[in-house]
């Protein structure tokens, strides 16, 4: 059993990521095995996430600290919490693609940048590109205009030099 001093410095690491991260999404773990907690783990860290494995009273205290309000429904059951710091779709990506092979784990909810979000919310949040997509996507849309604008100019000077084609002609076939 923890004393209440390592309770507090829980507390703390908890708050820290909490305050630090852009997400935290909250699952149920109960029925997976050691291995499986640790393939997971192993996933979350290689983009830049993590997981914490604590007491839902633990959890609250430090959300309550931090002011986030309206996690209390998802703090029931064993909780397990991926913290995404680089990029707030990752751990929900890999807890929902997780969640499909290894149906034991039960995403909750989560919290995405202060704002407490559903399970629901959680998935439709996996499903979303990439952040190299989305800034593709939104390149490509930058450029698409250029392109065009290009292209019109383009087609301009070619019927120019077309007109200046069938001039020469024409007086070639005069001469």
């Amino acid at each position: 059993m923890p004393t209440k001093k390592e309770k507090e410095i829980f507390v703390e690491v908890v708050y820290d990521k909490m305050r630090s991260c852009k997400s935290a999404i909250l699952a149920d773990y109960r029925g997976l095995t050691v291995s499986a907690v640790t393939e997971l783990r192993n996933k979350l860290r290689e983009s830049n996430s993590d997981l914490k494995v604590a007491k839902n009273t633990l959890i609250k205290i430090a959300v309550d600290k931090i002011g986030i309000e309206g996690l209390d429904p998802y703090l029931e059951g064993p909780t397990a919490i991926a913290f995404g710091y680089d990029d707030p779709v990752a751990p929900a990506k890999i807890l929902s693609e997780f969640a499909r092979t290894n149906k034991d784990l039960e995403i909750k909810g989560g919290v995405l940048e202060g704002r407490v979000i559903t399970a629901d919310g959680v998935k439709g949040l996996a499903s979303l590109p990439s952040r190299e997509v989305l800034l593709g996507k939104v390149l490509g849309g930058m450029q698409a205009p250029l392109y065009g604008f290009a292209n019109v100019l383009q087609g301009n000077i070619r019927n120019f030099v077309y007109v200046l084609e069938a001039v020469r002609k024409q007086k070639a076939g005069e001469a």
